[in-house]
């Protein structure tokens, strides 16, 4: 049971009799993921079937950036060490602008690949939470997705536009809740969390892996030149479709590789939307329509 003086005691009270999926949304710096790992605690001890769904594509706690990732939790020790995923859904960009839909389709597979398993879900989203991309998101996770309860943790009326689309047009469930105790983190460190997520994919000794026209995923031109695909981040997808992992392309002047952990399992390359440098780490968005034909 939750702790009766614990943070979010009354909310925590009345989650833990909730099943299927609660859906946590807010602006950054909220403490999603930190109540998230309470609820999730809260479920193990009440001997539920535990599961974390981590949409928040920029600065991820479970897998690598510009994924959506699933973590089965089976006890406490998996609480304390939730980096490793047990599913990727490659999404391809850090940030929802221009990916609404496969970040959707990305959190959407893995709620669904969870309930196989888990009477408890706990779907941590991103920290876009305004604007037409911010409502649009998840307006359509709450659509797809179809949470219990959405849990919208909110320093003022910041959410409410969101808030009211919600229950008007999807008669969703809405706790709403103060953060508690929770420090901001400076743009610099958010970018340096980032980056060392990205290194801890991507860094080391990579095998490289020769790949032809043929392997990505949207398929590339006629008469494309191969050479504007150098550093560009890739999902590594097994013969499920399912992501493996990440890579990056290079282009070697004469053809293209990709650098990879996850190469012998490969089966095709998915498209995102991010230059990536494999010495510093930084990414750079780029469009990929104009990747695909350089407009």
């Amino acid at each position: 049971m939750a702790s009766s003086d614990g943070p979010y005691a009354s909310l925590r009270e009345r989650v833990i009799g909730e099943h299927g999926t609660v859906m946590l949304i807010g602006a950054p710096d909220t403490g999603k993921t930190t109540l998230a790992t309470l609820l999730l605690g809260d479920a193990l001890l009440a001997r539920r079937t535990v599961a974390f769904v981590d949409a928040d594509i920029g600065t991820p706690t479970v897998g690598p950036p510009a994924c959506v990732g699933l973590k089965r939790i089976r006890s406490h020790s998996d609480l304390s060490d939730m980096g490793g995923a047990d599913e990727l859904r490659f999404v391809g960009s850090i940030q929802p602008q221009g990916a609404v839909l496969p970040h959707v389709v990305a959190a959407t597979d893995l709620v669904e690949v969870a309930r196989r398993e888990a009477d408890f879900i706990v779907l941590d989203t991103t920290g876009f939470v305004s604007g037409v991309v911010g409502q649009t998101l998840k307006y359509h996770l709450m659509e797809l997705c179809n949470p219990a309860l959405v849990i919208a943790m909110q320093r003022g009326g910041e959410l409410e536009p969101t808030i009211g689309m919600l229950r008007r047009f999807l008669s969703a469930r809405i706790a709403k809740v103060t953060p508690d105790g929770v420090t901001p983190v400076a743009p610099l460190e958010r970018t340096e969390t980032r980056r060392a997520a990205f290194a801890k994919e991507l860094d080391g000794p990579l095998a490289r892996w020769r790949v032809g026209h043929d392997v990505f995923a949207p398929t590339l031109p006629e008469a494309f030149d191969e050479s504007r695909l150098d550093g560009m981040l890739v999902g590594v997808q097994d013969k499920q479709g399912r992501c493996l992992g990440l890579g990056a392309l290079q282009w070697d002047g004469e053809a293209v590789y990709v650098a990879t952990r996850h190469g012998d399992a490969m089966h095709g390359l998915r498209l995102g939307s991010l230059r990536i440098d494999l010495e510093t780490f930084n990414t750079v968005e780029v469009r990929l329509r104009a990747l695909m034909f350089g407009v």
